[in-house]
């Protein structure tokens, strides 16, 4: 959530002047007031302390693993409520005091997977690479020099408040064998900590990629490069580039590493970059075919479909039953933030939708006049419906 241009001012005033703990609580407590007015719990800092001390409070994260579509697991470390409660207003703050490097793209207010794909458009080349174990490779001193430093600023006698926000926004994990302690993979401030803490990786790649007159973004632990020229093969910019990630202690994962040519499709972080910023055409067929399926059988044979092809497609990642309208909605609207709200695509099949929806409430309309008042009644409500 963004907050008014004045709130976030006002946020950015009392950071400036935090000298203790209870003013870091004062402010969670002032950004949670305008979130929810006074249906809030006030934090005390006893309760900062509390979920501040991994010691105190072992089981402030609760674990899960989703299946990733490339196969494995990945393991969601999420926060329990009384931490959730303190991590949601503290990454307000952050974002309201903290700009990340205009290249970075994922976790950004305001910017989102299409704004990270329109740099990479129409180029000959798009180099992709990925960053391994992204989250678990920000350690608890390492989050707690960025604190230390601008714009945060806790250093000096301040770097107990650096140390005290460092230990409540990571948590000590297994990984490997080895107990560390680690920002969590599932919590509010995990995402725009990296990338405060990636605004010196996002800086040397860029001038990398001024250098050889190419493009850059990130998109979380996402690192595309894109060009007209094959630069990519050469040894002076693949020493380079590898120079910076280890620079930053981060390894590259090269099993994700992929260099893609113009002729064949072209993706960054899922979308079609070729000539325009556009989803896959399996996405466009399978949302025509479920609509299909809807107006030639109805709805019942329609979602009963749309659950068997879900479970096979999404059963090993998602569990649970999906609600067919639910899901096309989704689907639908992301199709309108790649495309655009005025694409023809988009609102041809926006309007089959909408005639599908009112159809299906008409009908329940009038079978429920004829439950309740007789066919005759159900007779009028129909022709009223016409």
């Amino acid at each position: 959530m963004k907050l008014k241009k004045q709130h976030t001012e006002e946020v950015k005033n009392q950071f400036a002047l935090i000298k203790s703990k209870n003013d870091i609580v004062n402010l969670i407590n002032y950004v949670n007031e305008l979130l929810y007015g006074i249906d809030y719990r006030p934090l005390t800092e006893k309760g900062f302390n509390f979920y501040a001390n991994p010691k105190l409070s072992k089981t402030r994260y609760t674990s899960f693993c989703i299946k990733k579509k490339s196969g494995g697991d990945r393991i969601i470390n999420a926060p329990v409520n009384g931490l959730k409660h303190i991590l949601r207003p503290l990454n307000i703050i952050l974002n309201s005091v903290a700009e990340p490097h205009h290249k970075a793209t994922g976790f950004v207010i305001g910017k989102s997977i299409v704004d990270n794909a329109k740099q990479h458009v129409d180029s000959q080349y798009v180099y992709n690479i990925d960053l391994k174990d992204f989250f678990h490779a920000f350690d608890r001193n390492r989050v707690k020099l960025g604190f230390m430093y601008a714009p945060f600023n806790f250093g000096g006698d301040a770097e107990p408040l650096a140390f005290s926000l460092a230990s409540l926004c990571t948590h000590p994990f297994e990984i490997n064998g080895e107990m560390k302690t680690v920002l969590p993979q599932g919590a509010p401030t995990s995402p725009t900590i990296t990338n405060i803490l990636c605004i010196k990786l996002d800086r040397r790649l860029n001038g990398l990629a001024k250098r050889f007159i190419i493009n850059y973004s990130r998109y979380a632990d996402d690192i595309t490069f894109s060009s007209q020229t094959n630069v990519f093969r050469k040894a002076e910019f693949l020493d380079e580039l590898n120079r910076i990630i280890n620079d930053q202690k981060f390894e590259i994962n090269l099993t994700k590493t992929r260099l893609q040519q113009v002729g064949y499709r072209q993706e960054v972080t899922g979308l079609i970059v070729n000539t325009k910023v556009n989803v896959n055409s399996r996405y466009i067929k399978q949302l025509r075919m479920w609509l299909y399926y809807w107006e030639k059988y109805g709805r019942f044979k329609a979602e009963h479909i749309f659950k068997q092809d879900y479970k096979v497609e999404k059963g090993h990642v998602k569990k649970g039953q999906p609600n067919f309208e639910n899901v096309l909605s989704g689907k639908l609207e992301y199709l309108k933030m790649v495309k655009g709200q005025n694409d023809t695509t988009y609102l041809k099949l926006r309007k089959r939708f909408e005639l599908l929806k009112t159809k299906d409430s008409s009908i329940e309309r009038i079978l429920s006049v004829w439950e309740k008042e007789g066919i005759n009644e159900a007779m009028s409500q129909y022709q009223l419906e016409k």
